[in-house]
């Protein structure tokens, strides 16, 4: 096994033999509100699975899959709607929505599951008491900016540093410090995926070295920097693991309640978009992955380490190598507000994508953009419209395409690898006119990975630290 997350190959050998398979269930498709699953009973006796959950903007999935990669369940479920005090009350949400994942797992194979990992939406940030448990104050959702901390972070952290962004998360943690009224000496600050974990764990106050980048850990020197150590509120601050790597085993409760099996070890996450790079299998540098989900965000896997906060340009370290990258709030949120997904293919199949678009749109759901311009302030731009449907989705598909050309030529002139091939995933990896369309405008070849999923990813890494650990053993 090796032990490299950019590793194309995942294998392990079973250490132990497993009991006889439960009956299979065979019923899939379509169950329960806010559910849809599919999964296959053809499983090896002694065969060991591995659970990846992603847990994305505007909803969550899972993948389960084997020492070859081949998926033998997958589902996803829409987050419920909870209101606590006239806002959603996203902690109980995705709460809730962890379990009824847990349960959406094929009850037959849940006893084979010898891992899980789980990856979140970057910057999503949650402080808790760790004595009480309790939140501290809602979630800081991932393109939420928090404008009262930026002159601060930016007075301790370098120029250009990826935490001088209002979206960061040191931002929102220096805004919540200098708010919040009581004690703060039992505050932990988790990331989304970090606390999802700990639900399973139980061990509070641990991350991975991607969540932790944007409250200022760096990859590099393996650590938090001095300047921030220094801060009153660095006691905060989570102990960071490389991702996949084991924390411990799932709690006795949790396990008991949903059958897993007592060594079932949970193992450390990843962000969303870094979960989606994975699962697209982009080894080399020059590659690059655009997961067009709600939100469009580029990973470029370079050589060289780039940052500069200005364009919303940072890199997370994958193994020896960089991915460098940023996030805008451009993509199919925006799409899925004006349209319907029968009106999106309908309209999509009347598209020319070898024409260009004469329409110019910079297409926001809100007010703010993070990448390839990081404006708090920008206004979204959707007019004129004409009259046809077909032309007004043409020009917001070249639009998009236009953001994606635009941070990729920022990449190369800020200094990472140049862009060779675009591999694409997330839910607009499905529309074949908008991957023609974008090939024109980046004047790349664009192609779709066999695996579009982060949930895939995700599931990579728990096999990886099952197999790391077994290794160890």
């Amino acid at each position: 096994m090796a032990n490299s997350i950019l590793s194309s190959t995942y294998s392990c050998v079973d250490f132990r033999s497993w009991r006889k398979l439960r009956s299979r269930m065979l019923e899939c498709g379509v169950s329960g509100k806010g559910r849809s699953a599919i999964f296959t009973n053809d499983i090896e006796i002694g065969k060991k699975l591995y659970l990846g959950m992603d847990f994305g903007t505007s909803g969550a999935r899972y993948s389960l899959i084997d020492g070859e990669g081949t998926i033998h369940a997958e589902g996803k479920r829409e987050y419920p709607l909870y209101m606590k005090e006239e806002k959603m009350d996203w902690i109980q949400s995705w709460k809730d929505t962890l379990f009824l994942l847990l349960d959406d797992v094929p009850i037959s194979l849940r006893e084979v599951v010898a891992s899980i990992a789980i990856d979140g939406t970057s910057a999503t940030t949650i402080i808790i008491d760790s004595r009480s448990e309790e939140p501290l104050s809602r979630a800081f959702l991932y393109n939420e900016s928090c404008p009262d901390a930026l002159p601060l972070v930016k007075s301790i952290a370098p120029a250009k540093h990826t935490v001088c962004s209002g979206s960061s998360t040191l931002c929102k943690l220096v805004s919540w410090w200098n708010s919040y009224p009581s004690s703060k000496e039992s505050a932990v600050l988790l990331h989304q995926a970090d606390w999802l974990l700990w639900l399973l764990h139980g061990k509070l106050g641990v991350s991975d070295y991607n969540n932790a980048l944007k409250v200022g850990y760096d990859p590099e020197m393996d650590s938090y920097p001095p300047w921030l150590l220094s801060q009153p509120y660095s006691h905060l601050l989570p102990s960071v693991q490389d991702p996949g790597t084991k924390i411990g085993c799932m709690k006795e409760d949790i396990r008991t309640q949903f059958g897993y099996p007592k060594d079932c070890l949970i193992c450390t996450g990843t962000t969303d978009s870094i979960a989606a790079f994975l699962a697209a299998r982009a080894t080399q540098p020059g590659k690059a992955v655009t997961s067009l989900g709600s939100t469009l965000a580029i990973k470029l896997l370079s050589s060289r380490r780039v940052e500069d906060a200005r364009f919303g340009v940072y890199s997370h370290r994958l193994d020896d190598k960089w991915l460098v990258g940023g996030a805008s709030n451009t993509g199919g949120a925006v799409l899925r507000h004006l349209f319907t997904d029968e009106q999106l293919e309908k309209l999509s199949e009347q598209i020319n994508p070898f024409e260009t678009s004469p329409l110019d749109y910079y297409p926001l759901q809100a007010v703010g953009e993070r990448f390839p311009v990081a404006d708090p302030k920008m206004e979204p731009r959707l007019h004129p419209r004409p009259e046809s449907d077909v032309e007004y989705l043409h020009g917001i598909l070249e639009s998009i395409a236009r953001i994606e050309a635009k941070g990729y030529k920022l990449l190369k002139d800020l200094g990472a690898t140049p862009v060779e091939e675009v591999i694409t995933s997330g839910g607009g990896s499905k529309n074949q006119k908008w991957i023609k369309i974008r090939e024109r405008v980046l004047g790349l070849p664009v192609c779709k990975a066999d695996q579009t999923e982060a949930a895939y990813g995700a599931a990579l890494l728990a096999m990886k630290g099952a197999c790391e650990n077994a290794t160890s053993d």
